[in-house]
């Protein structure tokens, strides 16, 4: 099956996850890309997938990789925004895999619906802060929206064969974290390399942290939201240290269907490029005998309040969910930075979302200008 994919984030861990899928398959053409501020892995990627149009957040790192390039080739360089929008609308690709993390990553997933592109979604902020547009937007254009985390794939393969029938409830599944089962007392002096030892997944700082937190929880139930188009009533955390069975689902007669499979991105990756075909990759096979058990606990959201900050957010509807998006970015930007203490992450957020500005409708405008309000809030109450 040929497929031709844009890349929109592909020096991170989803990122060089798909590279890898895309390497090993020869019916996979990489056609465009964009980075953050690793131009040195950029550089040896776009050597490797020759993609048409390529480009990079910081217009001054545009030398750097024409120079590193040069002797291969010579794609179309675009920065910023606006370089995201192009590697997100080039007109050869199918698919466009957004793995940028941030809400910069909402303009140009708008932009490829717009332009008739399947999105693979790994680009939490879009659906968190812009659901009510892009949800309908795509319906409109007749555009998939495949889900690339573990827990939203596992949902979608769940609903698999539904025709019709009606669910009571979306089980979501968390690890835990590091800090599962901690007090809040307990929490007070944890360290940064503490909160990143995350203990099944590799991932980005910013992602373990939110793990640590059970922020980023709260985020899946509001993209679940718009996702599986369910009441954040029917959406149930749960959480399962295995990491085994990464969602499920909950049928109006009792029957549970969920998806099971080792803590290993590439599998959710893959479902997402190349639905509805599955197709064998490198995933370690699941040895049941070898697990043995498997065990499920409710969420500590005394301890671990962001959880409910989410819920809260959805309630509140609006512009809240991006106030908690962006107050979570900066605190844990502050955290990773050794400027605030971890319980104060949550702190943090739930002081803005009752501070910021409230609106009712958002914009793509206001929802942008909502994270820079949020951010000056917190930087002046943190000074």
């Amino acid at each position: 099956m040929k497929k031709t994919i844009a890349v929109l984030g592909s020096t991170g861990s989803i990122g060089t996850q798909t590279l890898h899928i895309a390497e090993n398959d020869p019916d996979i053409t990489i056609s465009a890309m964009s980075c953050g501020k690793n131009i040195e892995l950029f550089s040896e990627q776009v050597k490797k997938f020759k993609p048409r149009v390529v480009s990079v957040s910081d217009e001054e790192d545009i030398p750097k990789l024409k120079e590193l390039i040069s002797e291969v080739y010579e794609p179309k360089i675009c920065c910023g925004v606006e370089g995201l929008i192009e590697v997100a609308t080039e007109e050869t690709c199918d698919m466009v895999l957004t793995a940028v993390v941030g809400m910069i990553g909402i303009r140009p997933t708008i932009a490829a619906i717009e332009a008739g592109k399947d999105i693979a979604l790994a680009n939490k902020e879009t659906l968190v802060c812009a659901g009510h547009i892009i949800m309908p937007l795509a319906k409109k254009k007749g555009v998939k929206i495949l889900p690339v985390d573990s827990e939203h794939s596992a949902i979608f393969q769940s609903l698999l064969g539904r025709e019709g029938n009606e669910i009571n409830k979306i089980l979501l599944t968390a690890s835990g974290g590091p800090f599962r089962g901690k007090t809040y007392e307990e929490l007070e002096n944890v360290t940064v390399k503490d909160a990143l030892k995350h203990p099944n997944w590799s991932m980005g700082k910013k992602i373990t942290i939110d793990s640590a937190t059970m922020v980023n929880k709260g985020l899946e139930v509001i993209e679940a939201k718009w996702l599986f188009d369910v009441s954040p009533a029917r959406i149930q955390v749960l959480v399962h240290p295995e990491s085994i069975l990464h969602s499920a689902v909950e049928y109006e007669d009792g029957a549970v269907i969920g998806q099971m499979g080792t803590p290993d991105m590439s599998l959710p990756i893959r479902l997402a490029i190349y639905y509805p075909k599955r197709v064998e990759g490198d995933t370690k096979p699941l040895d049941l005998f070898e697990i043995g058990a498997l065990h499920f606990e409710r969420p500590d959201t005394d301890t671990f309040f962001g959880l409910t900050l989410a819920y809260d957010a959805i309630d509140a509807g609006g512009n809240v969910p991006t106030v908690l998006n962006a107050a979570n970015e900066k605190a844990v930007s502050l955290f990773l930075n050794e400027k605030i203490p971890f319980l104060r992450i949550s702190e943090l957020i739930a002081e803005a979302m009752t501070e910021v500005t409230y609106i009712e409708d958002p914009t793509v405008d206001d929802i942008l200008n909502t994270e820079l309000e949020t951010i000056r809030f917190i930087e002046e109450i943190e000074k």
